[in-house]
């Protein structure tokens, strides 16, 4: 019976953590929002204890920040963090394919991994949909899917995985409320999940690079078209 307990508990404290962080990429938590572990516990309707261990673990994700006067605060990312991240990604995963010996007389080594790609090219499909009629509510999720699931699969590493997917959680929590109000937000959300699971279905690792890395200087061009906006505004 203590042990039923507790499952239910982490079970309900992983819903409440997945709430919030959804209400938080949709935009409908701002950066910068102050709220109590009261108010989310009468908003869901469940105790404290779920809710204030849920608040604690996306502390621990970055994404909200404790403040012990006044409650839990949204974590507001800077241009700078943004970058930050994208050079951090760009990091992990050329290291990821230079850990294949990709990159030498190898180039060519099969990268393919057949069936289960299958279901995130299907995610990609749909993000890809999604990102081309700039609907962003259905591009988060299947884009977050899609990099977690494939991630896990071209790292073989739990821990890399994870990492990275609490970087694409960050990066959305970031350019979510710029692109809610950036009436030009198409020419920026990236479509090319498809093309990526095709080249390393392929087993192209260098169109599989040349892809990641295209996308990941095309995110840096927008944080400095942000940060020229920030200055221009400033």
């Amino acid at each position: 019976m203590p042990l039923g307990g507790a499952v239910t508990r982490n079970t309900l404290r992983r819903q409440i953590a997945d709430a919030l962080r959804d209400e938080a990429l949709a935009g409908r938590l701002r950066p910068g929002e102050i709220f109590t572990v009261k108010q989310v516990a009468e908003q869901y309707g469940v105790s404290a204890t779920p809710v204030r261990e849920a608040l604690v673990d996306l502390c621990a994700q970055g994404l909200l920040e404790s403040d012990h006067h006044r409650g839990f605060r949204v974590h507001a990312f800077s241009v700078d963090d943004y970058r930050g991240m994208v050079h951090a990604r760009m990091l992990v995963v050329d290291g990821i394919f230079r850990s294949r010996n990709l990159y030498g007389p190898s180039a060519g080594a099969d990268l393919s991994y057949g069936a289960e790609l299958v279901p995130i090219r299907r995610r990609g499909e749909a993000a890809a949909r999604a990102a081309r009629a700039g609907d962003l509510d259905v591009l988060i999720g299947y884009d977050i899917r899609y990099w977690d699931e494939l991630g896990r699969i071209i790292a073989d590493n739990d821990y890399i995985a994870s990492f990275l997917n609490r970087l694409r959680v960050q990066a959305w929590m970031f350019s979510v409320p710029h692109m809610r109000c950036d009436s030009y937000r198409l020419e920026w959300l990236w479509s090319g999940h498809v093309g990526l699971v095709d080249a390393i279905t392929r087993g192209d690792a260098d169109g599989a690079v040349a892809i990641v890395r295209d996308y990941n200087l095309r995110s840096l061009e927008w944080a400095d078209l942000l940060d020229g906006r920030d200055g221009a505004t400033g």
